[in-house]
């Protein structure tokens, strides 16, 4: 198959789980990559807890942070679906800086990360990410703004007004009725942007070694594996990812590691048309279509 043939058969795969997907594919040392429309910028809903990450993991390496300093968090009291970890707590609890990097990432806990940015707030870890070159995603706002979303004013049996809204909503230029999916207000970026952020990570050169090394080290226990993961995960290859959901947005970026010593960063962000929080078609359709444009630029090489 050609690849405009690919790229075609794929657009129609997300066009009929209602997806207009944005999906990157690179080969992290030859540098050759696949995409479909990696460039278009997007909400990016909990991916930005990797960015968040690597600033804390860089100051805690720089002695500007102790990643053993106990950190008292609020109760987040969340009974919506959804929320993770410290956000749905009752009580406070003490938990130390290197463990709630693990809980924002492994977990992505809301409270956990909101503790986090209360060491490093939005701007710093934007700024972070222009020092090791990584242009293209705009940190803006914590992470407790995602949770208050419009899901969470109805009731469940009508939360699909909320998507529904989510859905229909978008202006030609990108810009929301809700502030979280408003590319000017939210934290947002690229396809491409997390390949270059998941190359800088995975090959690192600007970025310290032993920095690196960690936030790799915090996706590979990332236990949400419902997207992705399925058809990235064997006995013969490592998947570390990322995930991101919200209200239509359904995101993951990740590095495959084969074997055979071959390794390939995919970066899979969409937004779904189907007014509905579940949607099973559309994850499988996500990772089908990341999966197909691995395997294609993966036959290339050998």
């Amino acid at each position: 198959m050609t690849v405009g043939r690919l790229l075609r058969a794929a657009r129609e795969t997300l066009r009929e789980a209602g997806l207009r997907g944005c999906v990157l594919v690179r080969d992290l040392d030859t540098g050759d990559e696949l995409g479909l429309d990696s460039d278009v910028v997007l909400p990016v809903a909990s991916l930005v807890k990797v960015p968040l990450a690597l600033a804390t993991v860089d100051r805690i390496e720089r002695g500007e942070l102790d990643g053993a300093t106990p950190i008292t968090v609020a109760p987040g009291r969340i009974r919506t679906p959804g929320p993770t970890g410290l956000s749905r707590f009752r009580h406070p609890a003490t938990v130390a800086i290197d463990d709630l990097l693990y809980l924002s990432v492994a977990i992505s806990d809301e409270g956990a990360s909101d503790a986090l940015f209360a060491l490093t707030a939005p701007a710093e870890v934007t700024a972070a990410l222009r020092r090791f070159g990584v242009d293209g995603i705009s940190v803006r706002h914590r992470t407790r703004d995602l949770t208050d979303t419009p899901a969470e004013r109805f009731a469940p049996d009508e939360v699909h007004l909320a998507h529904s809204l989510a859905a229909s909503a978008t202006t030609a230029g990108q810009g929301h009725p809700v502030p979280q999916l408003d590319v000017g207000r939210a934290n947002a970026g690229s396809a491409r942007a997390f390949v270059e952020l998941l190359h800088a990570l995975w090959r690192p050169s600007r970025i310290p070694a032993p920095v690196a090394a960690r936030v790799r080290e915090l996706m590979g226990d990332n236990l949400l594996r419902q997207r992705l993961a399925p058809d990235f995960s064997s006995d013969a290859s490592r998947w570390s990812s990322k995930t991101g959901t919200l209200l239509n947005l359904r995101h993951e970026v990740g590095v495959v590691e084969h074997a055979d010593g071959q390794a390939y960063a995919v970066a899979a962000l969409s937004e779904s048309t189907v007014p509905a929080a579940v949607q099973p078609q559309a994850e499988a359709a996500l990772a089908q279509v990341a999966r197909e444009l691995h395997d294609a630029l993966r036959a290339t090489h050998r």
